[in-house]
């Protein structure tokens, strides 16, 4: 060992320090659950409830810690109301480290990538097993270790799967496995009146969801620094991925009975609702239209998303959300959203997925949105065949877990 990984090996070892707890005969199994990687997304919330759901419903002999990177905003509260034996890890290299110590088997949540891959890196050199459920992957050197070297690996997307098939990962399980955010189950039950206060009935109305190439997070999150190349891009695609949202909208309250409400995915798309969107939209149609004007949590979003009648958008988790409780969903995608998108093939919903990049909300999402209203038993169908494959995938997940627990 040359000097730099003996300094590495000392630090580590400082900071966790060994031996580690075996478990003990009889005692539950703990798993340390990496996620919950930001809260002005609803979609970055749904993960975390969405894997404890399935823990809970799957291997309910199991204690749960969540090691989260953001729990703030309401979240902590949401999620030890949901799920009241959660503990959740508090943010010191103290308790990461006696996590690490006791706990036996480390569990990466869904995710746009490894995001917890430090983390990871740290645990693996205990020689404790851990595991991957449902990421969107590209390849990188370091992390393909930790892919390696873990007893499963759960892509949420076949193109990811693909990366780490094709770079030849020994992974004993390399299989797709679905976003978690399939099996949130969080509810509010404030999003009835809120509805009621807008005029909107329950199955008669769709939800429209934007997003611009890239997240503005210096508008949303303290100490992001603005960046003008993204948004360059974000302004020059913006009447391109949102003006095929607008034709819908506008096809939708004019020819079909439902109205149509704008609502967000993360926080910085209200404003973006109502310039590109409610601003634009012609003056018969506006009374048909609601704008949420306000940021939303997951439960909120998933109850409003539950008494629609479908959803059609830039965005995925809101998509997931709805796909989750049987509610049609229409997935417009691009390249800066990564892969993800590309689930939506995986689990049956071809029709439902429409790439900007080869224009085909232009020319095909007031269609898409119009079959789906014209036909809502046919379409729900077809929601819940799609919910059915996610919910086995997600299952697969759970019993490699079980085995790998030994229980």
């Amino acid at each position: 060992m040359n000097r730099r990984n003996l300094l590495k090996a000392a630090s580590v070892a400082t900071a966790f320090p060994f031996p580690f707890v075996a478990r003990a005969s009889g005692t539950r199994p703990r798993i340390l659950l990496r996620s919950s990687w930001q809260t002005v997304n609803i979609g970055d919330v749904a993960h975390t409830p969405g894997m404890l759901r399935l823990l809970e419903r799957d291997l309910p002999e199991c204690d749960v810690t969540l090691w989260p990177n953001s729990v703030g905003d309401g979240v902590r509260e949401i999620l030890l109301a949901r799920f009241p034996r959660l503990a959740i890890l508090e943010p010191s290299r103290a308790a990461e480290a006696e996590a690490v110590r006791t706990h036996d088997f480390f569990l990466h949540g869904s995710g746009p990538g490894l995001t917890g891959a430090k983390s990871l890196a740290e645990w693996r050199l205990t020689g404790k097993p851990h595991g991957v459920g449902g990421i969107t992957w590209s390849y990188s050197a370091e992390q393909m270790k930790l892919i390696d070297s873990a007893r499963f690996a759960f892509f949420r997307d076949s193109v990811s799967l693909g990366v780490a098939r094709d770079r030849g990962s020994t992974c004993p399980i390399l299989e797709f496995g679905p976003d978690a955010t399939f099996a949130c189950d969080l509810v509010d039950d404030a999003a009835a009146a809120w509805l009621a206060g807008n005029g909107l009935e329950e199955g008669r109305f769709v939800c429209c969801v934007p997003r611009l190439r890239y997240t503005p997070y210096w508008e949303i999150k303290k100490g992001v620094a603005f960046d003008p190349r993204k948004h360059e891009v974000n302004e020059r695609m913006k009447e391109h991925d949102i003006g095929p949202l607008r034709e819908t909208v506008i096809a939708v309250a004019r020819r079909t009975p439902m109205k149509v409400l704008l609502c967000p995915e993360d926080a910085s798309q209200m404003k973006l609702n109502r310039e590109m969107i409610l601003d634009r939209l012609p003056d018969d149609v506006k009374p048909r239209v609601v704008w949420r004007e306000d940021y939303w949590l997951t439960g909120f979003a998933r109850s409003v998303h539950g008494r629609g009648a479908g959803l059609f958008g830039n965005e995925q988790h809101s998509p997931i959300l709805c796909i989750g409780q049987g509610v049609p969903a229409v997935v417009c995608r691009f390249r800066e959203q990564t892969s993800k998108g590309f689930m939506w093939r995986d689990i049956g919903l071809d029709d439902w997925l429409l790439d900007h990049d080869l224009d085909e909300p232009a020319r095909r999402l007031t269609d898409t949105v119009l079959a789906i209203i014209a036909d809502p038993a046919a379409a729900r169908a077809k929601a819940l065949a799609a919910r059915e494959v996610a919910q086995a995938r997600m299952k697969r997940m759970t019993d490699a877990l079980r085995a790998e627990l030994g229980i």
